[in-house]
């Protein structure tokens, strides 16, 4: 019998795997399944000792029962809705995490999306490509100096909190509602705390969402709590698609109620063509089309932080088949 180990990538990554045998060759076969559904992991992943999640498909507790050897399961990324932490856990494998791969591009993103929308650049372009109204500022008035504009943060965990930091340098007033950050994060960061969602949308012009995708926050931003927001604010979403209810946004939107919305992710991802999102996002007609910017779950992305991704996930898997504590465990 081989003394090997052996680690399964599930998704996302192929080969050349030159970054994790650069790590891990030395222990451990490594073999990328490709798979776009979990039914496709079937009879490939039974015997490894180590699994790599990216975040095209689900891992359930039906994997999981089947895995005879797995020590740990590495979820790429920060978010790990997408595999069953409990299974995990009744069955003694650790589920652990990359929470730091991307928190500078998320920031950056969700900043990018706040100020396309605010200063009506998104608009703008999206009005003036199509040949509709006059070449003119007027198309999007009023627009308000960022100073002293009130920048609401859902959660300040990694990305949370250097948007905070970028917020500030913009000269934006800062608030933040997370009852889950220890007391004097305010303090360190300068900016405001409230202690409830409500407090916060009541005064925010533009709140960006920065918490993890749990029974408590599915669906967080509704349409009662889209309507506590300040008329003609901004919403951006770069946490996780179930965060958002897409419908109330699209009502929000076509209401007025929204000034725009920035939309990273989506519940489905990719979305359905027939979704009433992308029907009114595509339509000319519809407000959704100036006023709703949809990215394909990119904000994580770029060359350097795929890169860190691939080495922090690969470095706690060695730690691991070596016989020591693996870093970051959620479950």
């Amino acid at each position: 019998m081989s003394s090997r180990f052996k680690v399964a990538i599930t998704d996302f990554v192929a080969e050349p795997l030159d970054v994790e045998r650069r790590i891990l060759g030395d222990l451990a076969d490594i073999t990328a399944l490709g798979a776009k559904h979990e039914d496709e992991m079937a009879g490939r992943i039974e015997d490894a000792d180590a699994v790599m999640v990216y975040h095209f498909l689900k891992v359930t507790g039906a994997t999981i029962a089947r895995l005879r050897r797995c020590k740990v399961i590495i979820r790429c990324g920060a978010g790990y809705d997408n595999v069953d932490g409990a299974a995990c856990r009744a069955r003694g494998i650790a589920l652990c995490n990359v929470p730091d791969y991307g928190s500078e591009e998320v920031a950056d993103s969700a900043l990018g999306m706040a100020l396309s929308l605010m200063r009506g650049i998104h608009f703008l372009n999206s009005r003036l490509r199509r040949g509709h109204g006059a070449w003119t500022y007027e198309q999007f008035k009023p627009v308000h100096r960022l100073r002293g504009r009130v920048f609401g943060i859902v959660g300040v965990g990694r990305i949370g909190t250097a948007a905070a930091l970028r917020a500030k340098a913009f000269g934006f007033d800062v608030v933040f509602h997370d009852p889950y950050a220890p007391d004097g994060r305010e303090k360190a960061l300068g900016v405001r705390r409230v202690e409830s969602l409500g407090e916060l949308l009541a005064q925010s012009d533009v709140v960006s969402l920065h918490c993890p995708l749990t029974p408590e926050t599915h669906h967080l931003m509704n349409r009662d709590t889209i309507a506590q927001m300040l008329p003609g604010a901004f919403l951006v979403n770069t946490a996780r698609g179930g965060v958002v209810e897409p419908l109330a946004v699209l009502d929000a939107l076509a209401r007025g109620h929204l000034g725009g919305a920035g939309l990273d992710v989506l519940e489905q991802e990719p979305p359905a063509e027939e979704h009433p999102l992308l029907v009114a996002w595509r339509d000319p007609k519809h407000p959704a089309h100036d006023r709703l910017i949809l990215n394909p779950h990119a904000a994580f992305y770029c060359e350097e932080g795929l890169n860190d991704m691939r080495v922090k996930g690969s470095e706690n898997v060695r730690r691991v088949l070596l016989g020591n504590a693996p870093r970051n465990v959620v479950n």
